[in-house]
């Protein structure tokens, strides 16, 4: 069974810095593109950032370009998001995303975490 855990969410004050974590499990993501999703209350889920297999690509949403960076480490089967300068548009619960591919942009993969809660307060 596949799982993917996340963990580092939580409350920070606007212009601190979080860091999220996601481990997958029973199954390996070395050749696979990974990404961290997001949903605020009422709102559409959206990405926020993918990586490549390699981290040769790497993709942001507009909103998060130059303060939220991807990464990720096939040795544990892993992808991070580091997000610095948090506003409180930031708000909302995090989902990694394993098991995507590239072509034109991130297409999201079939495994999903349960989520993180990022909560940015002003």
């Amino acid at each position: 069974q596949v799982q993917l855990v996340e963990s580092g969410g939580g409350l920070v004050q606007a212009g601190g810095s979080l860091r999220l974590s996601c481990v997958a499990s029973g199954r390996t993501f070395n050749m696979d593109g990974m990404g961290w999703f997001r949903q605020a209350p009422g709102q559409e889920r959206e990405l926020v950032a993918a990586i490549n297999w390699n981290g040769g690509i790497r993709v942001y949403a507009d909103s998060v370009k130059g303060r939220f960076t991807i990464s990720r480490d096939n040795a544990e089967n892993a992808v991070f998001l580091q997000m610095n300068t948090l506003n409180p548009e930031d708000t909302a619960v995090y989902y990694c995303n394993a098991g995507g591919r590239f072509s034109g942009r991130y297409h999201h993969g079939d495994y999903w975490g349960q989520g993180t809660q990022v909560t940015v307060s002003s």
